[in-house]
């Protein structure tokens, strides 16, 4: 009887292997094929961040309750040049499943679940005390740069730190992994998210040409420019200015309340956060209306499918058509776009059971 119910689990497995399958395969594991192990609470929150990741399709995720395997809450994103798994086989307390990359339109995702006994450890920027988990919540859901929260309730160890909400921090707002200088290649972001500040708004912030705020360094991540080191400074709830490296195309996000020293230094552009700016946009609140094409720039990495098309502007119309495109590259010499996205939902650097804690994502949901 076992063997009849593993065969016609293949089967199903086979014939759901494309589409758009939202289905869960409950102990069940696709093992092998890792490109990715990140942290979830949940198995429909790996599946979000399956479909989030350019590579992934198709993903496992290692439950609380699992008792072969103590690797709990892990959730593995895995990919096959074949776009299905390798290997299927039962395993108890793992969850399995499909990227929803193919789903037309996509599903509404809700994050509106609480996890108790459930910490999510590292990520804060901001702590409080408040009356329960859910004034914690909401707390979140007001506060633009909050992704994720853990309340620490009435019952929990230290009596110091009861009722103390913590709100957390991850990228909400597309980075690129990589910034290359190449002169067949146009780069820019999808007009849907609008994420580049225009120089002809009132509200752009002043740049410091040829000057470093040396130290006091926060992050430091790949940009195209200085207004796109500014998005990222803006959109960061602990930086204080930022430093632009224009030979390395970095950014250096910077924290310090106390002191900003300026050093006159050949190619590099500092500058301060632009959130005095209006929101303009749902989707993302630190976003003016407008976008920047990058010539002469390649974004390498991240693919989510190439097409060949006769000129940049198709490829960032491509882009803007697609709900799973963040940024693109076009190369001229070869004629073809490459539409690429990167994972921007709340995701905790970490996931573990504790005590009396509670923990959750902000119900804003403007993540996919």
């Amino acid at each position: 009887m076992k063997t009849l119910f593993i065969l016609m689990a293949l089967f199903y497995f086979w014939d759901c292997s494309f589409g758009c399958d939202t289905g869960f395969r409950l102990d069940w594991d696709f093992p092998g094929s890792d490109i990715k192990i990140l942290f979830s609470p949940d198995a429909q929150h790996c599946q979000l961040l399956c479909t989030q990741e350019a590579a992934c399709l198709f993903w496992a995720f290692i439950g609380p309750n699992c008792m072969v395997d103590n690797r709990h809450y892990n959730c593995f994103l895995k990919a096959t040049p074949s776009g299905k798994p390798e290997q299927q086989n039962p395993k108890q307390g793992t969850t399995a499943g499909y990227s929803l990359k193919s789903c037309n339109p996509l599903p509404t995702p809700s994050l509106s679940k609480v996890y108790e006994d459930v910490n999510f450890p590292g990520a804060d920027y901001r702590a409080f005390f408040t009356v329960d988990y859910k004034a914690c919540q909401e707390a979140c859901t007001d506060d633009p740069f909050c992704q994720f929260f853990s309340f620490l309730n009435e019952k929990y160890g230290n009596t110091n730190y009861r009722y103390k909400c913590y709100l957390k921090y991850s990228w909400s707002v597309p980075r690129t992994p990589s910034v290359i200088a190449s002169a067949d290649r146009i780069s820019g972001f999808s007009r849907e998210l609008q994420i580049i500040p225009s120089s002809q708004t009132e509200c752009q912030r002043t740049l410091f040409l040829n000057t470093d705020f040396p130290g006091s360094d926060l992050e430091d991540h790949p940009a195209a420019s200085p207004e796109l080191c500014q998005v990222l400074c803006s959109a960061h709830p602990l930086c204080s200015y930022f430093s632009f490296v224009s030979n390395n195309s970095f950014c250096y996000l910077k924290k310090n309340l106390n002191q900003m020293v300026p050093k006159y230094v050949s190619g590099i552009t500092s500058g301060l956060p632009s959130r005095s700016c209006p929101l303009r946009n749902v989707r993302n609140p630190f976003s003016p209306n407008h976008v920047t094409v990058y010539e002469g720039v390649d974004f390498p990495y991240s693919d989510l499918r190439s097409l060949s098309l006769d000129n940049a502007e198709s490829c960032e119309n491509a882009c803007t058509s697609d709900p799973n495109c963040q940024f693109y590259t076009y190369v001229t010499s070869s004629l073809v776009c490459y539409l690429k996205r990167v994972i921007t939902m709340p995701a905790p650097p970490k996931v573990n059971n504790l005590a009396n804690v509670v923990s959750g994502f902000t119900l804003r949901n403007s993540f996919l």
